[in-house]
């Protein structure tokens, strides 16, 4: 089974990964600096993430690893993303076509698609509007409202979770962690509950090292620049609190890295799942070994409350959960260890490239 996984990264990822790569000017070698990175790597399916011989992996919404790529097989300097996609795709000879990028590379693109490729799959963890995606044989993501809703539509879709990285082990033996919370993440007022959390947790820094490392949205970004005092962005700018303890955003081994100096990871949903929970934080914070607070909701298998994580339903609750386990550095540490145990044996890179198997199969 010839398998190409399209991935893709956000725009605030892309400078930390052109200087990894400031010297190189290779498809293949800008490509294994981000496998290297483990930037997404709970997504990335074990094949693809070893570069195996009959794999295919890129990112394609990385326009200079893609050009790379054109120029080392004779495309045009003027062939456009999707042209050397599909470029990728003839040249592999791929028989499942497995696309995080729907958004970019949609039901058009697969009308494009050359005749080897048998299935196509495809991620999609968000809700997305009016978007079709009818044409894709399967649709998967953890978050099960999502899935009722493609299913809605008619489209299969099933349950298909990240995978721990093995990346993480080192990070998680690291017993030195002088920080005593880490938030790790996107601010934007948009995101109430969220901010409201953050804003109360934030005070603690007053007794505790809280560590934000955030990255904020253009308008807080603008609102709080010399310019943004002359223009009416006051209710952009993050709370005197917040700024207090905030750092520059963090991505790929860096963010391990960070984890591993934690104690504690607080984890935030945002409202688009309803009640479901299972975002990337999940993996990365009990992957790195730290212990996760987290919002109340319904967890993927193994995240179980009170056991290998704890959960809060108001701010001044998720205050008071961080109280208590700072306070309590054994309890702490056994929640934290049995996170990393559950997460690393239950969602492990084989289990999910067999889970991932099967799915194809009845696709």
């Amino acid at each position: 089974m010839r398998i190409f996984q399209n991935s893709g990264v956000y725009a605030s990822y892309l400078p930390r990964l052109d200087r990894l790569t400031s010297q190189e000017t290779q498809f293949g070698k800008r490509l294994q600096v981000f496998v290297n990175d483990s930037y997404g790597a709970c997504h990335i399916l074990k094949p693809p993430a070893e570069l195996a011989s009959d794999v295919f992996f890129t990112n394609g919404d990385d326009e200079k690893l893609q050009k790379y790529w054109a120029a080392e097989n004779g495309l045009p300097s003027s062939a456009s993303m999707e042209e050397i996609l599909l470029s990728q795709i003839e040249h592999h000879r791929t028989e499942i076509f497995y696309n995080m990028d729907p958004m970019r590379y949609g039901n058009e693109f697969l009308q494009k698609l050359p005749g080897s490729v048998r299935k196509s799959v495809m991620w999609r963890a968000a809700p997305s509007g009016s978007v079709d995606f009818g044409a894709y044989d399967l649709i998967v993501c953890n978050f099960p409202l999502i899935l009722e809703s493609y299913r809605k539509h008619g489209w299969h879709a099933e349950y298909f979770a990240p995978a721990h990285d093995p990346a993480m082990d080192d990070y998680a033996a690291n017993g030195n962690r002088p920080v005593d919370v880490l938030f790790v993440g996107g601010y934007s007022r948009h995101h109430r509950k969220r901010a409201e959390i953050l804003e109360a947790v934030s005070e603690l820094g007053k007794e505790f090292r809280v560590v934000y490392h955030l990255d904020r949205s253009r308008l807080t970004r603008l609102a709080e620049s010399p310019m943004g005092q002359f223009l009416p962005l006051r209710k952009h700018k993050r709370p005197k609190s917040i700024r207090a303890v905030s750092q520059p955003a963090v991505f790929g081994r860096d963010l391990y890295s960070a984890i591993s100096q934690a104690k504690i990871v607080l984890n935030g949903a945002v409202d688009m799942a309803g009640p479901d929970r299972g975002n990337m934080r999940c993996w990365e914070a009990l992957g790195c070994g730290a212990a996760m607070v987290s919002d109340a909701g319904n967890y993927p298998q193994g995240m179980v409350d009170g056991e290998n994580m704890l959960t809060y339903d108001s701010a001044q609750a998720a205050v008071s959960i961080i109280r208590d386990l700072l306070a309590d550095r054994r309890h702490l540490q056994a929640i934290a260890a049995k996170g990393h145990g559950m997460i690393r044996t239950l969602y492990n890179k084989d289990a999910q490239w067999q889970q991932f198997n099967r799915l194809v199969e009845i696709a």
